[in-house]
């Protein structure tokens, strides 16, 4: 039977003409959609990874784009703007400005409209034109590879991989995995949730199952790293999204703490990492002593190889 919950879960979100329509999509659909696309005047985009498909006002997939699609309103664009703000757009301002809003269930939702521009910089996003659901699933045993083929972890773990390859799945399951003792020793493990799609924390409550981890909510990356070893002694901290120089900085920190550091970073190989000066700055710390480069996105959260850096090893 398949497994609708998260596909459910986003959907709350949504205005309530658009709920409707996902609604009645199959079962078999639901289960493996990863975004949700909706556009002022456009088709309502659904996509599992691999491909990109639409529906009609009954829920019919249709598989190529024609006049019997589902369209979004600017009408349903606004109510579901308003429902993201739990109905106060200025609560939510400091996520907007960054063009997303994490919801319920760690689902994230990312914007599009026209920029608001305070001294250069991004202060707000107004005429909202276009949203993008992505839907944060829960995957129970998607470690356990890693786990058996690293553990115990002698140095750290640059995880890459495409949009919508799994990485985030996996590094949830991970830090879930490691803090349980499930395949290995229990784990001190901290977990630095910029954006809370890990542990799906809102209004407080974590919705995702995360185990014994110490969960760092809103941190920014680098003061949640710093901030963890301070307060936690965690054995392994992980966290999402590395690219910056100043996360260089501060995993260089967290990696003479003692502390083993896991972490995901934009590239589709491992020739394409490289190629990335800021994915070079942070092997160059010595933090990552492994790279596991993850499959196409029509097959998330699959491991192509696993490089011991410096080694010369290629599993």
């Amino acid at each position: 039977m398949a497994d609708t919950k998260a596909f459910d879960s986003a959907i709350e979100i949504l205005s309530e003409d658009i709920r409707a329509v996902l609604k009645n999509i199959p079962d078999s659909k639901k289960s493996t959609i990863q975004e949700i696309r909706i556009r002022v005047n456009k088709p309502l985009a659904l996509s599992d990874g691999a491909a990109t498909v639409f529906t009609d006002s009954d829920g019919k997939i249709m598989y190529t784009m024609s006049d019997k699609a589902f369209r979004v309103s600017q009408r349903s664009i606004y109510d579901t703007f308003r429902r993201l703000c739990d109905y106060s757009v200025y609560s939510r301002q400091d996520e907007i400005k960054n063009g997303y809003i994490t919801v319920k269930g760690g689902h994230r939702v990312g914007l599009c409209g026209t920029a608001v521009l305070t001294d250069g910089k991004i202060s707000a996003l107004n005429d909202i034109s276009s949203m993008n659901v992505r839907i944060a699933r829960q995957i129970f045993g998607v470690s356990e590879e890693i786990i058996s083929r690293l553990y115990p972890f002698e140095s750290g773990i640059l995880i890459a991989g495409m949009p919508s390859s799994g990485k985030t799945t996996l590094l949830r399951d991970l830090a879930r995995s490691l803090s349980l003792g499930i395949g290995c020793h229990i784990t001190r493990t901290a977990v630095i949730d910029e954006r809370g799609e890990l542990s799906g924390t809102y209004s407080g409550t974590a919705y995702n199952d995360m185990g014994l981890c110490d969960v760092l909510n809103g941190y920014p990356k680098g003061e949640g790293i710093i901030h963890a070893i301070r307060a936690m002694s965690p054995q392994v901290i992980l966290c999402d999204e590395l690219g910056t120089d100043e996360d260089c900085r501060l995993v260089s920190q967290g990696f003479n703490a003692g502390a083993t550091i896991i972490a995901t970073i934009h590239a589709g190989s491992y020739d394409e990492l490289m190629r990335r000066k800021q994915a070079v700055s942070l092997i160059e710390t010595g933090a990552f002593g492994n790279v596991v480069i993850l499959e196409s996105s029509n097959r998330p959260c699959k491991i192509a190889k696993v490089i011991q850096l410096g080694m010369g090893n290629e599993e």
